[in-house]
């Protein structure tokens, strides 16, 4: 199956995504900035997020743990550097530990969120920016692009959900 998502790599340092959603801006605004939306969608085919807790504003974070079906725990943390509602939002994103403590020697990201209503369709755009080509490429290799593909995939199903 073909990903509706593009992914790219426009410069050493950065991937970029896009995707279109059958859903308007303020809709997926909420999708990507509410807790009562994001943990019904959040991770890959067959992954829950049993941990998800969203203080959306500037210096709030967006914590969440990812289970997958063997019950491992992925954990992250998205700390919310400017907010322009509802088109765009930046992030510092990190990889923690269950208890949100910052892993220092994982790759981290600045990673930029824009949102475009087009004919009640938004295009989402992500930008994500590391510190050197080594960590976008560690960040490449640990499988993004399939694992944000199937989030993404998610998000979709869940927004057909809501929408009935």
């Amino acid at each position: 199956m073909t990903s509706k998502t593009d992914f790219s790599k426009p410069s050493a340092r950065e991937i970029r995504f896009v995707r279109r959603f059958a859903a308007d801006r303020d809709t997926l605004w909420a999708m990507w900035t509410q807790a009562e939306h994001l943990r019904n969608w959040w991770g890959p085919a067959g992954f829950t997020t049993p941990v998800c807790d969203v203080n959306f504003r500037p210096g709030g974070a967006w914590f969440y743990c990812m289970q997958d079906p063997a019950g491992q725990r992925y954990c992250g943390k998205m700390i919310y550097d400017e907010i322009d509602a509802p088109y765009r939002f930046s992030v510092t994103d990190v990889f923690t530990d269950e208890a949100g403590n910052h892993i220092e020697d994982m790759p981290e990201s600045h990673s930029e969120f824009h949102f475009e209503e087009i004919n009640g369709e938004t295009i989402l755009t992500n930008i994500s920016r590391y510190h050197t080509q080594e960590e976008r490429d560690t960040v490449f290799e640990m499988g993004v692009e399939a694992g944000l593909s199937q989030t993404l995939d998610c998000l979709d199903e869940y927004l057909a959900s809501i929408a009935e």
